[in-house]
């Protein structure tokens, strides 16, 4: 069986279970957020012949240990019953559901893509950016501070207008594009104490998406450089020229390198390539989106996610 933690609806998922479905490999889609006030959970062992872990699922109970491969795809939070309104309570019942359902995920003897410890720690920048120095690959200059001044100074070194600021994470609820520091924007630097930011010397060249599943390697280049954002690729995708592209086999290695010692089965890697082509790594998304790379460029890499994942549930234990 394959378990697939993910939500109904999500494009990723429903396109590579349905391949997996055709293939006519058992799939089951477990939503986080259904934790603890639609789904329920019985874990026991009450001997060493006699130990379950029961899910609710569509047509009953399921037990998780007939888990061959599991799919940390996407997550949303537990939803704690409408009935609970104290939030003192209600942390307390996230809490005691995160202990719980996470302790039987990670009791799980399957494989996962990714592992959930190594998808979490590699979702930390900084921890990427120090092993992908370590691995050969090339960085801008970066820093990540909630130092006014050591901002400022940083600043001045690369130039205004040759400096973007982001956010370490690009949520729903709090989606901030990349953005270039204007002159205007030095009067706002001392907001910088409320909360560390990523400053980088802007890197003019060719995007590059590389989606990495397990040893296989979609690379794409996106050119948004006559575009009307250039700074940031993800405003403008539908305006950019996407097409496949081949990497260098020195940064092929560096790629494959970085996933191996991240502990990363799939990763969604953003880098530019400049006009001298060298190539710059800004960082790797362990549960990033590759369709609409697929689309512009008819890459397979559902066909390819979906083959992985088949591949890791067919494999001899």
């Amino acid at each position: 069986m394959i378990l697939v933690i993910s939500y109904p609806g999500e494009e990723h998922t429903v396109d590579v279970v349905q391949r997996l479905q055709r293939q006519g490999r058992e799939v089951m889609l477990l939503d986080l957020a259904d934790f603890p006030a639609k789904t329920g959970i019985a874990l026991s062992w009450l001997s060493e012949d006699k130990l379950s872990y029961l899910v609710d699922g569509p047509n009953g109970l399921i037990d998780l240990r007939k888990v061959r491969v599991g799919w940390w795809r996407r997550v949303r939070p537990f939803e704690v019953d409408a009935a609970i309104r104290s939030p003192s309570r209600r942390a307390f019942a996230v809490s005691e559901t995160s202990q719980a359902v996470g302790g039987m995920l990670d009791a799980l003897s399957c494989e996962w893509v990714n592992p959930r410890g190594a998808d979490d720690t590699a979702h930390h920048k900084p921890y990427q950016w120090a092993v992908a120095r370590e691995v050969g690959l090339c960085l801008p200059r970066t820093l990540v501070t909630n130092k006014p001044e050591v901002a400022r100074q940083f600043i001045d070194e690369v130039g205004v207008g040759r400096t973007v600021f982001k956010a370490f994470l690009a949520t729903y609820e709090a989606w901030r594009e990349t953005r270039v520091i204007e002159r205007a924007d030095l009067t706002q630097l001392e907001s910088v104490r409320y909360a560390p930011v990523i400053f980088q010397e802007y890197i003019e060249g060719i995007d590059l998406r590389i989606t990495v599943v397990g040893d296989s390697i979609f690379a794409a280049e996106i050119d948004a450089r006559k575009t009307s954002y250039p700074f940031d690729m993800r405003m403008v995708v539908g305006e950019a020229i996407v097409r496949p592209t081949k990497l260098p086999t020195k940064v092929q290695e560096a790629v494959l390198n970085l996933q191996h010692r991240l502990g990363l089965k799939y990763g969604a890697i953003d880098m530019r390539r400049t006009q001298t082509g060298e190539y710059v790594f800004f960082e790797v998304n362990p549960a990033g989106q590759w369709l609409f790379v697929e689309q512009r460029t008819g890459m397979p890499i559902s066909q390819g996610v979906a083959d992985f994942l088949a591949k890791l549930d067919s494999r001899e234990t």
